[in-house]
């Protein structure tokens, strides 16, 4: 079956048959020139070497050549190839947080953007599999385990700290549904990455780590803010500050790192946790620990290739239009000289 790469280019074969009704109008007008301008034998003989048949024949040769340049230039494909493809890497879920002390600013331009910059470097440079779960006072995932990474990063950039209807933030509510959504059945090593401010306000955490551990999911934690905590700022619909944000007796409330609770977690899952910074990339630090884990086989991608024939039109093309280059519109001199139109004496001077 032949399939086309560019197959725009063959809607420019309509002009084949322009070009062959224009050369004809022209040689027509030509012919009808010449009868005007003198007698019609007496032309004949003062352009008895050039060649009518010849300069069709030159003309067709173009025409020739144009039409498999542009067959060529859209780049036929020709038979079918399937292959199959081993994939190898590690199961990767990240667990950010979106909670609203996520937009504080002690990291800039905040903690969440921070944190969206990262996963994106991460996945423009990753062979693996990954998945996104977003989580406030509860979690949910965005999107499941996968290798598609430019729709990766098309869920990524339309998080914020409104996904998530229940406010609070439930780190181990974050860890359970990671859990639910590895598929243990397959002998991949299983990541989790937790990105957050540590400031657990819902269930017990470690419970969930403890779980998590057991079924063999390594847990890799980054910290956002700063321990002596940063106010919250709160922002109107035109994107103009216009406050921060207070509790109930009217107080600013300031979000703090929970460090302590984020390297307990990272221990209890047998990872390491990464305090985020505003140079540091922590994310390419987990990558290259990620890296040296033992990555196993996850699946078989199959794929059809097709091989290009333009080769085979883009050879007769320039044969062709060599040809068309080097062939004259004069007669050979001895068919020139052999006229049978022309009087014998004439032909003996």
């Amino acid at each position: 079956m032949i399939r086309f790469a560019h197959i725009e280019y063959l809607y420019a074969l309509a002009v084949i048959p322009v070009m062959a009704v224009v050369y004809f109008l022209f040689a027509r007008l030509r012919t009808r020139a010449e009868a005007r301008f003198g007698n019609p034998s007496m032309l004949e003989r003062l352009s008895e070497d050039a060649s009518r048949g010849k300069r069709l024949t030159k003309f067709v040769l173009l025409l020739g050549a144009v039409a498999f340049l542009l067959v060529a230039l859209a780049n036929p494909r020709i038979g079918t190839r399937l292959e199959e493809v081993k994939q190898e890497g590690v199961d990767i879920f990240i667990a950010l947080d979106v909670s609203l002390s996520m937009k504080s600013e002690d990291i800039k331009p905040n903690r969440l953007e921070k944190a969206k910059f990262e996963i994106r470097n991460l996945v423009s440079r990753l062979g693996d599999r990954i998945g996104l779960i977003i989580f406030a006072g509860q979690a949910f995932t965005q999107f499941p385990l996968t290798t598609d990474y430019s729709a990766a990063s098309m869920f990524l950039d339309i998080v914020d700290v409104d996904a998530v209807p229940v406010p609070g933030t439930d780190i181990g509510s974050a860890i359970e549904r990671a859990v639910e959504s590895f598929d243990f059945e397959e002998t991949t090593t299983k990541v989790l990455v937790i990105i957050t401010d540590g400031e657990n306000t819902e269930g017990d955490v470690f419970d969930a780590a403890e779980e998590a551990a057991k079924k063999g999911v390594l847990i890799y934690t980054i910290g956002l803010g700063s321990p002596t905590g940063a106010p919250i700022p709160v922002y109107n619909a035109a994107g103009e500050q216009v406050d921060f944000k207070r509790d109930r007796s009217g107080a600013v409330v300031i979000s703090k790192l929970d460090e302590t609770s984020l390297q307990k977690l990272a221990s209890i899952g047998g990872g390491k946790y990464f305090r985020g910074t505003n140079a540091q990339d922590e994310l390419d630090e987990i990558y290259k620990n990620i890296n040296a884990l033992q990555k196993k086989e996850f699946g078989v991608k199959q794929f059809t290739d097709y091989e290009d024939r333009f080769q085979v039109f883009l050879i007769p093309a320039i044969l062709l239009l060599l040809a068309e280059v080097l062939m004259t519109e004069n007669r050979l001199r001895w068919l020139a000289r052999w006229n049978p139109l022309r009087k014998p004496a004439e032909a003996e001077q």
